[in-house]
Protein backbone atom coordinates (compact mmCIF):
# COMPACT_ATOMS: atom_id res chain seq x y z
CA UNK A 1 0.00 0.00 0.00
CA UNK A 2 1.30 3.05 -1.28
CA UNK A 3 0.02 6.81 -0.81
CA UNK A 4 0.53 10.04 -3.04
CA UNK A 5 -1.69 11.54 -0.74
CA UNK A 6 -4.70 12.46 2.00
CA UNK A 7 -6.59 15.32 1.95
CA UNK A 8 -10.09 16.13 3.79
CA UNK A 9 -12.41 18.55 1.90
CA UNK A 10 -15.05 19.98 2.58
CA UNK A 11 -18.72 19.95 0.79
CA UNK A 12 -17.64 23.46 -0.32
CA UNK A 13 -14.37 22.24 -1.17
CA UNK A 14 -12.27 24.20 1.18
CA UNK A 15 -8.87 21.81 2.07
CA UNK A 16 -8.90 21.06 6.02
CA UNK A 17 -6.22 18.57 5.71
CA UNK A 18 -3.39 17.78 3.19
CA UNK A 19 -0.87 15.31 3.91
CA UNK A 20 1.47 14.55 0.65
CA UNK A 21 4.04 11.10 0.55
CA UNK A 22 5.65 12.22 -2.70
CA UNK A 23 7.32 14.91 -3.72
CA UNK A 24 6.38 17.67 -6.28
CA UNK A 25 6.22 20.94 -7.02
CA UNK A 26 3.48 22.60 -5.21
CA UNK A 27 1.73 24.13 -8.17
CA UNK A 28 1.62 20.70 -9.10
CA UNK A 29 -0.18 20.06 -5.86
CA UNK A 30 -2.54 22.40 -6.02
CA UNK A 31 -3.89 21.39 -9.85
CA UNK A 32 -4.23 17.85 -8.50
CA UNK A 33 -6.22 18.52 -5.09
CA UNK A 34 -8.17 21.06 -7.30
CA UNK A 35 -9.14 18.57 -10.08
CA UNK A 36 -9.82 15.64 -8.03
CA UNK A 37 -11.80 17.70 -5.39
CA UNK A 38 -13.96 18.88 -8.33
CA UNK A 39 -14.40 15.38 -9.28
CA UNK A 40 -15.31 13.93 -6.03
CA UNK A 41 -17.66 17.02 -5.20
CA UNK A 42 -19.73 15.71 -8.87
CA UNK A 43 -20.30 12.43 -7.89
CA UNK A 44 -23.22 11.48 -6.53
CA UNK A 45 -23.92 9.66 -3.18
CA UNK A 46 -24.65 6.25 -5.06
CA UNK A 47 -21.51 6.33 -7.20
CA UNK A 48 -18.35 4.30 -6.50
CA UNK A 49 -15.78 5.75 -4.43
CA UNK A 50 -13.18 4.68 -6.83
CA UNK A 51 -12.01 6.88 -9.18
CA UNK A 52 -8.49 6.68 -12.22
CA UNK A 53 -6.84 9.90 -12.77
CA UNK A 54 -3.87 9.87 -14.81
CA UNK A 55 -1.78 7.53 -12.64
CA UNK A 56 -3.59 7.63 -9.49
CA UNK A 57 -6.45 5.65 -8.45
CA UNK A 58 -8.45 7.92 -5.79
CA UNK A 59 -10.30 6.12 -3.41
CA UNK A 60 -12.58 8.58 -0.97
CA UNK A 61 -15.18 8.60 1.69
CA UNK A 62 -17.74 11.23 3.00
CA UNK A 63 -17.97 11.68 6.49
CA UNK A 64 -20.84 14.12 7.68
CA UNK A 65 -19.40 17.29 6.05
CA UNK A 66 -15.85 16.10 4.87
CA UNK A 67 -14.26 13.56 1.90
CA UNK A 68 -11.64 11.71 3.28
CA UNK A 69 -9.56 11.46 0.13
CA UNK A 70 -6.35 9.24 -0.69
CA UNK A 71 -4.35 9.19 -3.73
CA UNK A 72 -3.24 5.57 -4.14
CA UNK A 73 -1.03 3.48 -6.88
CA UNK A 74 -2.36 2.08 -9.33
CA UNK A 75 -1.86 -1.33 -8.45
CA UNK A 76 -3.01 -1.02 -4.29
CA UNK A 77 -6.22 -2.30 -2.92
CA UNK A 78 -9.05 0.09 -3.18
CA UNK A 79 -11.05 -1.60 0.05
CA UNK A 80 -7.75 -1.47 2.22
CA UNK A 81 -7.48 1.88 1.56
CA UNK A 82 -11.41 2.70 2.65
CA UNK A 83 -10.44 0.58 5.52
CA UNK A 84 -7.15 2.84 6.53
CA UNK A 85 -9.46 5.95 5.96
CA UNK A 86 -12.51 4.52 8.05
CA UNK A 87 -9.75 3.57 11.06
CA UNK A 88 -8.02 7.34 10.82
CA UNK A 89 -11.93 8.90 11.61
CA UNK A 90 -12.62 6.26 14.18
CA UNK A 91 -9.28 7.35 15.76
CA UNK A 92 -10.26 11.03 15.36
CA UNK A 93 -13.75 9.92 16.64
CA UNK A 94 -12.51 8.59 19.76
CA UNK A 95 -9.66 10.77 20.48
CA UNK A 96 -12.41 14.61 19.79
CA UNK A 97 -15.26 12.92 20.77
CA UNK A 98 -17.78 12.56 17.82
CA UNK A 99 -15.62 14.21 15.45
CA UNK A 100 -16.87 17.48 12.94
CA UNK A 101 -15.01 19.97 10.83
CA UNK A 102 -14.53 22.53 13.60
CA UNK A 103 -12.29 19.89 15.88
CA UNK A 104 -10.33 19.50 12.39
CA UNK A 105 -10.15 23.36 12.04
CA UNK A 106 -9.22 24.63 15.50
CA UNK A 107 -6.77 21.11 16.02
CA UNK A 108 -5.09 20.58 12.77
CA UNK A 109 -2.07 19.86 14.08
CA UNK A 110 -3.80 17.18 16.35
CA UNK A 111 -5.25 15.69 12.97
CA UNK A 112 -1.75 15.62 11.76
CA UNK A 113 -0.36 14.08 14.42
CA UNK A 114 -2.69 11.55 14.57
CA UNK A 115 -2.53 10.44 10.77
CA UNK A 116 1.23 10.61 10.80
CA UNK A 117 1.20 8.60 13.95
CA UNK A 118 -0.86 5.93 11.71
CA UNK A 119 0.74 6.26 7.85
CA UNK A 120 4.55 7.52 7.38
CA UNK A 121 6.09 8.04 4.15
CA UNK A 122 3.02 6.62 2.31
CA UNK A 123 2.97 3.34 3.86
CA UNK A 124 0.26 2.36 7.22
CA UNK A 125 2.87 2.18 9.96
CA UNK A 126 0.73 1.76 12.80
CA UNK A 127 -2.90 0.11 12.71
CA UNK A 128 -3.90 -0.18 16.20
CA UNK A 129 -5.81 2.12 17.53
CA UNK A 130 -5.33 2.08 20.70
CA UNK A 131 -1.57 2.27 20.67
CA UNK A 132 -2.27 5.29 18.22
CA UNK A 133 -4.48 7.23 20.83
CA UNK A 134 -1.91 6.18 23.95
CA UNK A 135 0.57 8.24 21.94
CA UNK A 136 -1.62 11.21 21.33
CA UNK A 137 -2.84 11.19 25.18
CA UNK A 138 1.47 10.94 26.09
CA UNK A 139 1.76 13.81 23.84
CA UNK A 140 -1.40 15.47 25.56
CA UNK A 141 0.53 14.81 28.89
CA UNK A 142 3.86 16.25 27.75
CA UNK A 143 2.76 19.37 26.54
CA UNK A 144 0.70 19.81 29.71
CA UNK A 145 3.73 19.41 31.40
CA UNK A 146 5.71 21.96 29.73
CA UNK A 147 3.03 24.77 30.07
CA UNK A 148 2.75 24.31 33.21
CA UNK A 149 6.61 24.85 33.55
CA UNK A 150 6.45 27.81 31.63
CA UNK A 151 4.03 28.99 34.16
CA UNK A 152 1.22 29.07 31.65
CA UNK A 153 -0.91 27.18 34.28
CA UNK A 154 -4.39 25.94 33.54
CA UNK A 155 -5.36 27.58 30.40
CA UNK A 156 -9.55 28.12 30.24
CA UNK A 157 -10.42 26.09 27.64
CA UNK A 158 -13.90 26.71 25.63
CA UNK A 159 -16.30 24.68 22.89
CA UNK A 160 -14.00 22.31 20.43
CA UNK A 161 -11.59 21.78 23.02
CA UNK A 162 -12.55 21.73 26.00
CA UNK A 163 -14.40 18.70 24.17
CA UNK A 164 -11.31 17.09 23.57
CA UNK A 165 -10.34 17.20 27.14
CA UNK A 166 -13.61 15.87 28.39
CA UNK A 167 -13.24 12.80 26.14
CA UNK A 168 -9.53 12.55 26.66
CA UNK A 169 -10.03 12.12 29.87
CA UNK A 170 -13.10 9.64 29.70
CA UNK A 171 -10.43 7.70 26.82
CA UNK A 172 -7.66 7.69 29.69
CA UNK A 173 -10.07 6.27 32.33
CA UNK A 174 -11.10 3.56 29.95
CA UNK A 175 -7.49 2.17 29.55
CA UNK A 176 -7.11 1.95 33.14
CA UNK A 177 -10.13 -0.34 33.54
Amino acid sequence: MAFKYITLISRQGKVRLAQWFITIPQKEKDKTIKDVSMLVLSRRNKMCNFIEVKDTKVVYRKYASLYFIAGIDMNDNELITLEIIHRYVEILDRYFGNVCELDLIFNFQKAYFILNEMIMAGELQEPSKRAIVRAIVRQDEVEARENAERGWGDIKLEGVAKTALLSLQEFKQSLTR
